[in-house]
């Protein structure tokens, strides 16, 4: 309730890019405090009950993590799991620092409970969010942390020449990430959303996967998961389609849903509250199409623990949220994370 009040006489007052600046800007500095810096780990020990739960053959502390596009250069990974995150997946990340679109690029839809964005992948580029990434593991606590990468095709890159874009973002990011996603299901890069035909996506996936193996087998790392993301717009049977390929290239999972791009609210995909019915479908029909095996994180729309249980209830293995941040405040993962763990 404190916090809605805030929301009302605070940042929705606010440009939302900038609000998002400013609250991000304060997750990073508490997650950079020296004396917390030891405790990160343990951060989330008072309110988690028993060990988690398992992905990738691995134990995640909590089974709702931050979704891509909030962290999108690896610079606030300890804040965020203090707050009660049990997982973050940085980026989207492109091979190449970009600025993104012209502002204004995102817009609060409150009545709905979303926020629609056209950022266009503004981030430093993947070396930046590596050597980050570097710094934190070289700690024991910031090696504990399960950390995720999203990348996408860089605005620059032609699409005929995305597979190596992909891959030299993948070569930077395999050692250090738990698990890497192929984002191809932003509508906010041209023509990126074209590249989840199958006939366009295997060679972006076979690219990848042969540049993470390459990196984590040269620095002496594990063989990295690696993940493709994809659109609620996507009719059914090209969800089939998706789910048929990760499973010919013996792919390790799916992220379901992306934005939306139907709305008529104007431009820019639409993530929030309603997301959730078609992410809830999605997650179903793919759980239904790749079997036991593979890892699907369900993300779009959870604002609240009930919400996540319905990923969860539909086959998903983890769960994501971001756009519930802006509505729901710091305490929100803590909340959902909670929820689920009872």
């Amino acid at each position: 309730m404190i916090y809605r009040a805030i929301f009302r006489t605070v940042f929705q007052r606010m440009d939302p890019e900038r609000a998002h600046t400013l609250a991000f800007r304060l997750i990073a500095l508490a997650g950079r405090v020296p004396v917390l810096r030891g405790v990160v780990q343990g951060a989330l020990a008072p309110y988690l009950v028993g060990s988690g739960v398992r992905a990738f053959g691995r134990r995640v502390p909590a089974p709702f993590g931050v979704a891509g596009g909030f962290d999108k250069n690896a610079e606030a990974v300890r804040g965020l799991t203090m707050l009660g995150f049990g997982f973050v997946e940085i980026g989207t990340v492109t091979a190449l620092a970009q600025p993104g679109n012209e502002r204004p690029r995102m817009w609060r839809e409150i009545e709905l409970g979303g926020v629609r964005n056209r950022m266009g992948f503004n981030n430093e580029g993947a070396a930046a969010a590596a050597e980050r990434l570097r710094a934190l593991r070289s700690t024991r606590s910031g090696r504990a942390v399960f950390v995720g990468a999203n990348i996408g095709k860089s605005k620059v890159t032609p699409a005929a020449e995305a597979a190596g874009d992909y891959a030299t973002s993948a070569s930077l990011l395999a050692p250090l990430a738990d698990y890497l996603v192929v984002n191809v299901s932003s509508p906010n890069t041209p023509g990126l959303r074209d590249l989840q035909s199958v006939d366009a996506l295997r060679p972006i996936l076979v690219a990848v996967r042969e540049a993470a193996d390459r990196a984590t087998e040269s620095a002496g790392r594990p063989r990295v998961p690696l993940l493709v993301k994809i659109a609620p717009d996507l009719a059914d049977p090209d969800v089939d389609a998706v789910a048929d390929l990760v499973l010919e290239l013996g792919l390790d999972g799916m992220v379901a849903v992306n934005t939306t791009i139907d709305h008529d609210l104007g431009e820019g995909g639409l993530s929030g509250a309603p997301l959730l019915g078609r992410g809830v479908d999605v997650v179903r029909r793919l759980r239904a199409r790749l079997g036991d095996g593979p890892v699907i994180i369900g993300t779009g729309g959870i604002r609240t623990a009930e919400d996540a249980r319905a990923y969860l209830d539909a086959g998903a293995d983890l769960t994501q949220g971001y756009t519930g941040f802006v509505y729901e405040g710091p305490f929100w993962a803590r909340r959902v994370n909670r929820g689920l763990l009872r």
